[in-house]
């Protein structure tokens, strides 16, 4: 997956001048972003702020990680009974 050229807090701070007051499409224009990608941060990131995106990042890679994990054991298992039917 393609990384954002913004750091979280960056996509938060943007969003804040949009709270204080700024104008949706000054903002976009001025980070060079386009309308839709502001409103997907807006809809992820909204009234959030940086310490909680932190543990959200956090939480996602455990996640990431915890899928991985049952991937294989899911692939364990069906190894294992395969053996068991051949024999």
């Amino acid at each position: 997956m393609r990384r954002s050229r913004f750091t979280e807090e960056q996509i938060i701070s943007i969003l804040a001048e949009q709270e204080a007051g700024v104008r949706t499409k000054e903002l976009c224009r001025k980070h060079g972003i386009s309308d839709a990608t502001f409103y997907k941060w807006k809809a992820k990131y909204g009234g959030m702020t940086v310490s909680e995106t932190a543990r959200l990042r956090t939480l996602e890679e455990e996640n990431r990680r915890l899928k991985k994990l049952l991937a294989e054991a899911v692939v364990d298992n069906s190894l294992l009974k395969d053996l068991l039917k051949k024999n």
